[in-house]
């Protein structure tokens, strides 16, 4: 094997620090550190006398999600309004109860999405829907035109940047000005929604880590005074770490410097925005709460530009963690996560707090044993006080909560011997056919190769691997009961006025029939049409590779899919020279496996879920 070059890197021969010690050896690198300011020199840091160290927290914040603006603005592709709606559902049945739905003057989607839910019953009543805007006359307007007929607590949100360098750089005004300019946008929303009884008033200093701290005392205390900020009628003051620049004690020591200096303190709702710059607006969300915010923005598992806004997921289940309710149901995560991604688009990471497919995974001996001997004592320990184990308290080495406190199984757990050799089949899977599987797939195929070895006793080839896989995945069904024999997605063809669809033709048990599908494509078409004819799957996970052969390559497909009857859930692949004949194939495999399940009586053995991914 080749060494690995990496030409583009300079180890650090500089000199070694005078003052370092002679056990640290490191030498001054050829980065440009020179050409950054620290966050002190940057923006004078209030001095206070700090009561939020000693602080603990108690109770949890009102968490507010900001997926469907902040989140929303940051993916490559933004959602469209089913996944919209879907996100928002979502959130509404983990508990939130306020929600940030969309920046309404930005676009089209954002306006017409608040408008669905001014013209139905998407959102309880008790559910609180903020809504976006710049401090500008006509965006204002259009703003509250979106929430126009909405019967729910609506919050109005204005934001303006306030910060030095956004100042004279973007906005080209002075102090006075730039505070006259965010008062004219306070007064328009005053006058276009301040006699609505319905609607209260959110102001966000943007990049107020970076604004002077009087400055921006001045700017919150006018806009409270013009808004008659009371308790019964509370303004939110949202103090944003835009882009995160300090250590989370400095974000701490702003925040409590406005928690005890802003005027009508009674009639305030004090909240923060961090984003994760640094990869500490975990910490300073947490800090932030402790020094006196009592509202939390952010987006479930952290999406949003740059690195991302702070992860209120991670927030909660850290409060779940420490014996404090989180106030919000995540019961079952990876259905959680499912619909993230796929209204996303995007994965995530399998370290992710939590969620990650490898949170509760040990790979070392000595934490595997640990574990193991921890699961021992907590079932002995139920059992001599007479609790059931779900209530008995939690002391397992190397795992934070208990997995199934959020829907996690104990297989990736304990099974963990198991788990050591999934990494390698996926290895020779991918060096030797290009193959890339999901870490569900690895985890499922893994049991397969294990019941291979434990009969055969020996080492298993690349290509014993492949035979292994098609015989778990795609091995054809001599009884098949369903068969697809023609099908044509309209969407491409469609003209102005048509509506987009997919035509399915079926073989079911012999007897051709032919359905037609509106404004979906060919797979969630070829589901549907499935489930007209008894066929009860559900399509939870779509994945697309490849795989190589002598000739050239051919697209994999690899479909979760849920029993509809019993709730089972299971992976079925398809090979084919297109991806969409693929996933097709893949789909019709599922269905025909459901179909054997029931002709030979092994309903209830179907593959038991772990963690499913999103569709592609």
């Amino acid at each position: 094997m080749t060494d690995t070059v990496f030409p583009t890197l300079s180890t650090p021969a500089g000199s070694i620090p005078a003052r370092a010690p002679r056990w640290n050896r490191q030498r001054r690198s050829q980065m440009p550190s020179h050409r950054y300011l620290d966050a002190h020199t940057r923006v004078e840091i209030p001095l206070v006398e700090r009561d939020w160290p000693t602080k603990r927290l108690s109770e949890a914040p009102l968490w507010v999600p900001v997926d469907l603006r902040d989140g929303n603005q940051a993916l490559a592709e933004p959602m469209d309004p089913a996944r919209k709606r879907r996100f928002f559902e979502l959130m509404v049945a983990m508990g939130y109860k306020e929600i940030e739905v969309g920046y309404p003057s930005a676009s089209r989607t954002d306006y017409d999405f608040v408008r669905l839910i001014a013209d139905s019953d998407l959102a309880p009543e008790d559910v609180t829907i903020v809504v976006f805007t710049p401090a500008r006359r006509d965006l204002i307007e259009r703003t509250v035109a979106s929430i126009d007929g909405i019967a729910n607590p609506v919050v109005v949100h204005m934001y303006t940047a306030t910060a030095p360098t956004w100042r004279e750089t973007v906005l080209g005004r002075g102090r006075a000005d730039l505070k006259e300019l965010i008062l004219a946008g306070g007064r328009d929303v005053l006058d276009l929604a301040g006699g609505l009884p319905n609607v209260r008033f959110e102001f966000s200093p943007e990049v107020f880590n970076l604004t002077e701290p009087d400055y921006a005392l001045e700017v919150c205390d006018a806009m409270t005074e013009l808004w008659d900020a009371r308790p019964e009628r509370p303004v939110i003051l949202n103090l944003p770490a835009t882009v995160e620049i300090a250590t989370p004690n400095v974000y701490a020591d702003q925040i409590e410097y406005m928690h005890k200096h802003l005027a009508r303190r009674d009639g305030v709702i004090l909240s923060v925005h961090p984003h994760n710059d640094r990869g500490t607006g975990i910490a300073c969300a947490e800090l932030a709460v402790l020094a006196g915010a009592q509202r939390v923005e952010g987006c479930i598992f952290g999406n949003g530009e740059r690195t991302g806004n702070v992860d209120i997921a991670t927030l909660a289940l850290n409060l779940h963690a420490q014996g404090i309710d989180p106030m919000i149901d995540f019961s079952d995560i990876d259905e959680i996560r499912r619909t993230v991604e796929h209204c996303n688009r995007a994965e995530v990471h399998s370290r992710h707090p939590y969620v990650g497919d490898l949170v509760h995974t040990a790979f070392s001996g000595t934490h595997q044993d640990a574990i193991k001997k921890g699961f021992a004592e907590h079932r002995a320990r139920a059992a001599r006080l007479g609790l059931p184990e779900q209530e008995t308290e939690w002391r397992v080495p190397y795992l934070p909560i208990d997995p199934a406190d959020i829907g996690r199984s104990y297989d990736a757990v304990i099974r963990v011997n198991s788990q050591s050799g999934k990494g390698g089949i996926a290895y020779l899977l991918q060096t030797e056919y290009g193959i890339e599987l999901p870490r569900r797939v690895q985890i499922d195929l893994a049991r397969h190769v294990q019941t291979h070895t434990d009969a055969h006793g020996r080492e298993v080839t690349a290509a014993e691997l492949w035979e292994i896989f098609q015989h778990a995945y795609l091995a054809p069904d001599a009884e098949a009961e369903v068969r697809l024999t023609d099908y044509e997605a309209a969407g491409a063809a469609a003209g102005a006025g048509e509506r987009s669809g997919t035509r399915i033709a079926l073989n079911v048990r012999g007897e051709e029939h032919v359905t037609t599908h509106e404004d979906v494509g060919p797979v969630d078409a070829l589901a549907r049409a499935l489930v007209e004819h008894g066929i009860g799957i559900e399509i939870l996970g779509l994945h697309q590779t490849g795989i190589a052969s002598g000739s050239g390559s051919r697209a994999l497909a690899l479909v979760e899919y849920r029993r509809t009857d019993d709730g089972g859930i299971a992976w079925a692949a398809g090979l084919a020279d297109s991806a969409i004949t693929a996933s097709l194939d893949a789909v019709i495999g599922a269905a025909n496996r459901v179909g054997a399940a029931h002709r030979i009586g092994l309903g209830n053995r179907i593959t038991e879920r772990t963690a499913p991914i999103s569709c592609a």
